[in-house]
């Protein structure tokens, strides 16, 4: 059954909410209107052309963005179609570390090279190379997907390389100010409205001077981005920080 013009008409994220609710005929609607979208964001993590009939990315990636579309919150600060090439690109690069993991183990059961059977030390290097290297692809899509947010917000990575405090105990303050920014509800929603931080309201929750917010807008901004999305990289920085 074809989407109506009212439905085709909606905001995404209405229809996204909608298929939460159990509608499966817009579900279906998204799944086949957005598949260029799904096919794209596959190519950009196999470096190469994918055909939705016959690459088994493309099935991984539609399945990836059925399920963005269910664990979708709006509540996140983000458009859905940004949510879900991320998950798309998650799982895909998952999918090819699985399968890179399976050949090499087939490779060396049925070859039986004697070589690298006698060098399993060899054989570790190879595996952990491959595996750091498949890191930097996905630490890289991370850290566009965090250039792409900071936009939203009118910032850089130039300005944040800028305005990050210089000390030690300043960094750890600020991180712990965009804590509790990120864990208070009202607060946090004004963030995600304005795409700026509620000073006069925060400096209230805060053991910090307003003079000190307002110098650290910028980077606390970043670390509130950090925290309410899905950065897992970025969020190995902040470890232990400002709790």
């Amino acid at each position: 059954m074809m989407a109506s013009t009212s439905v085709q008409e909606q905001p995404l994220e209405e229809l996204v909410a909608s298929i939460q609710q159990g509608d499966t005929a817009t579900q279906n609607y998204l799944l086949r209107t957005y598949q260029p979208f799904i096919a794209k964001c596959v190519s950009e993590v196999c470096k190469r052309y994918i055909d939705p009939k016959r690459d088994d990315e493309f099935s991984i990636g539609l399945s990836a963005f059925n399920e963005a579309i269910f664990s979708y919150s709006a509540d996140r600060g983000c458009s859905f179609l940004s949510f879900a090439k991320l998950v798309i690109k998650r799982k895909v690069i998952d999918y090819i570390r699985f399968n890179q993991k399976r050949l090499s183990s087939i490779s060396f059961d049925e070859n039986f090279d004697e070589e690298l059977m006698e060098n399993p030390l060899e054989v570790a290097v190879v595996k952990d190379r491959y595996n750091q290297e498949l890191d930097a692809v996905y630490r890289k899509e991370e850290i566009m997907e965090f250039k792409e947010k900071l936009r939203e917000y009118k910032l850089t990575l130039v300005e944040l390389s800028e305005a990050s405090p210089k000390h030690r105990d300043a960094r750890d303050s600020a991180v712990k100010t965009a804590r509790i920014l990120y864990h208070d509800k009202h607060l946090s929603e004004y963030v995600y409205r304005k795409k700026k931080l509620p000073i006069k309201e925060l400096v209230k929750k805060v053991d910090v001077s307003k003079k000190t917010l307002e110098r650290n807008r910028k980077f606390i901004l970043a670390i509130f981005i950090v925290l309410s999305g899905d950065y897992i990289y970025l969020k190995d920085y902040l470890k232990g920080v400002g709790q």
